[in-house]
């Protein structure tokens, strides 16, 4: 059971690390000029919101080892803070900790956020490792339902990176993201999915703020 719950948070971290670069990989600046140009009118059109609400699809395929698997998850976020609901776990960050919320083990893990720890992941970081990672160019253009795609084009510069590359899909008309899609040295392909993009939602003053009465049975593990 221990090492399935293990398995379990890495792969919630796995996704939650995708799902941050998804959702902010726009204000990272770009080699080519015009999706530097693309990528500058989305970050702009962003920076206007006082807080984003998305629902999103996951979905993850590799042909060769027969997996095809789906789920959805949802995020609210205001600046550096955010709520992530993603394969039945929460996790939450106020500013200062972040909470891991498993309602399967009952279990919640708090963990203090430090700028310097490589483990410690949010938004501000996601684009300082994305300047210094990756090259980028404007790649093709699709009609999806309607809507024109413009694809982005994100290659690593480390040749031990396994990821081969990663699409970053914008709406051409509203500029803003539509879905991201990471692929794998290994053939796994990753792909995530707008289904709701809400901004401006009225919020509660304690939005993003844990309350440990609402878990009475929880276990409580303070990594820190």
């Amino acid at each position: 059971m221990k090492s399935q719950n293990l398995l379990k948070l890495s792969q919630f971290k796995s996704l939650f690390t995708l799902a941050i670069l998804f959702f902010f990989s726009f204000s990272m600046q770009a080699q080519d000029a015009k999706a530097k140009q693309l990528l500058d009118q989305v970050s702009a059109k962003i920076k206007t919101y006082k807080n984003i609400s998305i629902d999103f699809k996951y979905a993850l395929s590799n042909t060769k080892e027969n997996i095809n698997q789906e789920s959805k998850g949802n995020v609210m976020m205001k600046g550096d803070l955010y709520i992530l609901n993603l394969m039945g776990v929460t996790k939450l960050f106020d500013g200062k900790q972040t909470y891991t919320i498993n309602p399967e083990d009952e279990e919640i893990t708090i963990s203090k956020f430090n700028e310097k720890d490589d483990n410690s992941i949010t938004p501000s970081k996601m684009l300082t490792f994305f300047n210094s990672g990756y090259k980028y160019k404007m790649d093709i253009l699709q009609n999806l339902k309607g809507r024109k795609i413009q694809y982005v084009k994100l290659t690593p510069i480390s040749s031990k990176d396994q990821r081969k590359e990663i699409l970053l899909g914008i709406d051409s008309q509203t500029k803003n993201i539509y879905n991201l899609i990471e692929v794998g040295k290994n053939g796994t392909k990753t792909t995530l999915t707008v289904n709701s993009f809400k901004t401006d939602q009225p919020l509660s003053k304690n939005q993003f703020t844990f309350e440990t009465s609402k878990y009475p049975k929880y276990y409580i593990n303070k990594l820190d």
